[in-house]
């Protein structure tokens, strides 16, 4: 038997590659990653988040070249309904307390298969989605426990620009970008 040899990292990037050509939604969580994580309370209580407009502008490009969006995230906030809207994302599920079961409910809803779906998360609660997709992707802040089950591993953090950075890698992959870009390069 050959002794054991990692990737290197042209078949890393291979394989990578070839997960995100094969997406055909996107899961996201959202503290962590469409935020930087920082939970913002007002003097009523009321939640305050920040979103980073790349981010955004990255998801309506996906979306437009054919990969479904979905947010998945165990808190519940009008906020996010109303972020989810800007963004016409018509999949969201908040107040998931158990999120493969409303993986597994959104999979079968859609017809689509585990390897056809991507999950980005940043904490144990995303592991189990993480583990069940075909690419799974976290930001550089989340523990080491979640980062060994990621696929990829974003460069940029949550919040702002990690979802973007996925968003563009999925098109490279699915060779949809440059049609994405085109309109604003004239």
């Amino acid at each position: 038997m050959a002794p054991f040899a990692p990737l290197t990292q042209a078949q890393t990037d291979a394989d990578i590659n070839a997960r995100a050509a094969r997406v055909k939604l996107l899961i996201f969580d959202v503290d962590g990653v469409l935020t930087d994580g920082s939970l913002y309370l007002d003097d009523e209580g009321r939640e305050i988040k920040a979103f980073f407009s790349l981010d955004g502008h990255g998801i309506k490009m996906l979306k437009k070249s054919g990969v479904e969006i979905a947010i998945i995230t165990g808190r519940t906030s009008n906020l996010m309904r109303v972020r989810a809207k800007n963004l016409n994302i018509d999949h969201l599920y908040q107040g998931a307390e158990d999120k493969l079961e409303t993986f597994m409910e959104l999979s079968a809803k859609l017809g689509m298969a585990a390897e056809q779906i991507a999950v980005m998360g940043d904490d144990v609660v995303d592991l189990p989605m993480m583990r069940r997709s075909g690419f799974s992707v976290c930001v550089p802040a989340a523990p080491e426990s979640v980062r060994q089950y990621a696929h990829y591993v974003t460069r940029l953090p949550g919040g702002k620009g990690a979802a973007r950075e996925v968003c563009e890698l999925i098109m490279r992959a699915q060779g949809t970008l440059d049609a994405q870009l085109a309109p604003y390069l004239k």
